[in-house]
C-alpha cells in the first residue's frame, strides 16, 4: 500500500487506487458509497462512539441478567451478548438485542428484544459465566460467532486480542491477574467452514497479539502496520539506564525508544490517572523515549495524523 489516503469526508475510487489502495480496500463493507465513484468512512466511527458503546454494553448486560431469571435450562447466551458478558470489546452495535442460542432439536426463543439461534452442535462449548450462573458460549466460540456481526476486520482482531490477553501487573515483580480467556488454536477450531465471515476471521487470527488492553490499541497497531510501517511490540515494560522500572507502554519500537500511548477519556478525566501518566511520560522523556500520545480521533477519524507522527518518529530515530 502506498502513502496513506485520507478518507475524510470522502474520497474518489480513482484517487484511492493511485494512493496504493487495492480494489478490496475500496469496496470494503464498512465504507459508505454516497455517490458513484465515491467512498466515505466518516459516518461509521468517531471519538464519541466509545461512550455510546459503553452505555450499550451496560444495557445489554442488564437485559441478560433480567432474561436469565426465566430462561430455559437448554438456552444460553451467544454472539454479542456473550461477548459483552466475557468483556470482549465491540464497536457500537445497531441494537441492544439479547442473543440466546440453543442446540438441536430445540428451537431458539422468540420475543421482543430477543434474537434466537439454533447452533450446530459441532464445536460449540458452553460454560458458566459470573456469579449469577449465566450460561454462555465459551470465549473462543463467542469470537467465532462474531464473524457474521463485525464487518470491520480490525474489530475481529481486537476481539481476538482480548481473548488471548493475559492480564498482568506490569514491572519486574509482575504477577498474572487473570489468565487468557482462550487461545488462537481454540478460536481456529471453533470456526465452521461455511459460516459467514470465516475467511476474514482466519486472516484476523494471524494478526492477533497478546498484551493488548483495548480495542483502540488494536486499531492503533493495525493502522500503523497497514500504512507499511514496522509492527510495534505490545505491552512493553520500560526501564531506565539504572534498571529502575519506569512503566508499561501500550505499543513500542523498543530499540528506537518510540512509544505509543492511547489516551482514553479516563486518562483525561481521572485526576490520579492523569498525574500517573504525567510522571511516567516525563520519566520516559528523561530516558530518551519519544512518546506519541494517541487519541480516539486520531485512530477512528483522522488516522493520517497517527501515521504521520509514527513515520516522522521512525525517520528521526533511524
Amino acid at each position: 500500500m502506498g502513502d496513506y489516503f485520507d478518507p475524510e469526508p470522502a474520497f474518489t475510487t480513482g484517487g484511492a487506487r493511485r494512493a496504493g489502495f487495492t480494489r478490496r480496500d475500496i469496496d470494503a463493507d464498512f465504507l459508505d458509497r454516497p455517490f458513484h465513484g465515491l467512498r466515505s468512512a466518516g459516518a461509521h466511527v468517531g471519538a464519541d462512539d466509545a461512550a455510546r458503546a459503553e452505555q450499550q454494553r451496560i444495557a445489554i448486560r442488564r437485559k441478560a441478567l433480567q432474561f436469565h431469571t426465566y430462561m430455559a435450562s437448554h438456552e444460553f447466551f451467544s454472539h454479542t451478548t456473550a461477548a459483552v458478558l466475557w468483556g470482549i470489546p465491540l464497536p457500537l452495535l445497531p441494537d441492544d438485542e439479547i442473543h440466546v442460542a440453543v442446540l438441536p432439536p430445540h428451537r431458539g426463543p422468540r420475543g421482543k428484544g430477543v434474537r434466537g439461534h439454533q447452533l450446530a452442535t459441532r464445536g460449540v462449548t458452553i460454560t458458566t459465566r459470573e456469579e449469577q450462573g449465566l450460561r454462555v458460549t465459551s470465549a473462543a466460540v463467542t469470537w467465532a460467532l462474531l464473524g457474521a456481526v463485525l464487518p470491520h476486520p480490525y474489530d475481529l482482531v481486537a476481539a481476538a486480542d482480548s481473548v488471548v490477553r493475559v492480564d498482568r501487573v506490569p514491572g519486574p515483580k509482575g504477577r498474572i491477574v487473570a489468565p487468557a480467556l482462550g487461545t488462537v488454536a481454540e478460536m481456529r477450531s471453533a470456526l465452521l467452514p461455511k459460516r459467514r465471515g470465516v475467511v476474514a476471521q482466519r486472516e484476523a487470527l494471524t494478526r492477533a497479539r497478546g498484551g493488548v488492553a483495548s480495542r483502540p490499541e488494536t486499531w492503533t497497531r493495525l493502522t500503523i502496520v497497514d500504512a507499511g510501517l514496522p509492527e510495534p511490540e505490545t505491552d512493553v515494560d520500560v526501564y531506565d539506564d539504572s534498571g529502575e522500572f519506569i512503566g508499561c507502554v501500550d505499543l513500542a519500537y523498543r530499540l528506537l525508544k518510540i512509544a505509543f500511548e492511547y489516551e482514553g477519556d479516563h486518562h483525561r478525566t481521572e485526576k490520579d490517572q492523569w498525574y500517573r501518566d504525567l510522571e511516567k511520560h516525563e520519566a520516559l522523556a528523561r530516558s530518551g523515549w519519544r512518546v506519541i500520545r494517541v487519541t480516539a480521533r486520531m485512530v477512528f477519524v483522522e488516522p493520517h495524523i497517527l501515521i504521520g507522527l509514527a513515520r516522522q518518529a521512525l525517520h528521526e530515530r533511524a
